[in-house]
């Protein structure tokens, strides 16, 4: 069972290596976006924060801002293309050319197949593949102009280990997952060519807002039961890695990170 103790910080890197870029997270009014925002911040970049809770990113935007940090909170449906197209010319006025992109914004909603919960089948799509579509669409001339100009640029990518695993129940947020992983793949294809780099993060179980919103009991209870026993991920963990990802040398491209917590097996 897991059993209270202190955790050691996830932080590793030090000083100000994403000094001077512009990074835009996505779904970052919470778990894995809200701490990989605060962490570009604090290691140099400027950061714009895209979700669609306002409250949430001018609080965040407070936080990083009363730190220290530059930040630009944009509230925004990245389901919504022309939204999202507008919220990219804005970053563009105001922060400059993005050189980090994090598409991190998703959902996961779990249900058999037989339930036809088509609701949260098409939110899921809208959101984990639409939703990432869009994003590339809005940044993807910024990070190829970065990338031109001799600077680094990184397109990383929120997939999960529900890409690659099977488990019941999962199929529609599993193929989402597995949308973007393969998409990752064949981005670095083209874009490597380019200087662009193209990175998957897949994590493991996190403790962070998004199994809550299962509501499928079995999977809940699988979640809750992770949760319970093992010591699971924590955002800043995920956080840490992106950051690492995209402070490597620019002819270092980790295109595929695959992150569990040490106990998870399934």
């Amino acid at each position: 069972m897991n059993t209270t103790k202190t955790i050691p910080t996830a932080q590793i890197i030090a000083g100000r290596p994403l000094a001077d870029r512009v990074a835009v997270v996505t779904g970052a009014s919470s778990g894995i976006g809200a701490a990989t925002a605060e962490r570009f911040a604090e290691l140099g970049a400027k950061v714009a924060l895209v979700a669609r809770r306002g409250a949430r990113l001018d609080a965040l935007e407070d936080r990083l801002r009363a730190s220290g940090g530059v930040a630009l909170a944009l509230p925004t449906d990245i389901t919504d293309r022309e939204a999202t197209l507008a919220t990219a010319a804005r970053i563009a006025d105001e922060l400059g050319t993005v050189d980090l992109l994090f598409a991190n914004a998703g959902v996961q909603l779990i249900s058999g197949i037989s339930d036809l919960a088509v609701a949260d089948w098409d939110a899921q799509i809208d959101l984990n593949i639409k939703g990432t579509m869009n994003t590339i669409q809005a940044f993807i001339y910024s990070l190829e102009a970065a990338a031109a100009a001799g600077g680094p640029s990184d397109l990383i990518i929120t997939s999960s280990t529900a890409a690659v695993r099977y488990l019941e129940g999962f199929q529609v947020y599993s193929a989402t997952k597995a949308y973007l992983t393969q998409l990752a793949r064949l981005l670095r294809m083209e874009l490597g060519r380019k200087k662009v780099r193209v990175s998957a993060i897949e994590p493991g179980m996190v403790n962070t807002e998004l199994p809550d919103h299962v509501t499928d009991e079995t999977a809940s209870k699988l979640m809750a039961d992770l949760i319970a026993e093992i010591h699971v991920l924590r955002s800043e963990d995920i956080a840490e890695a992106v950051a690492f990802v995209a402070a490597v040398p620019r002819h270092v491209n980790l295109t595929e990170i695959h992150i569990l917590p040490t106990e998870q097996t399934i």
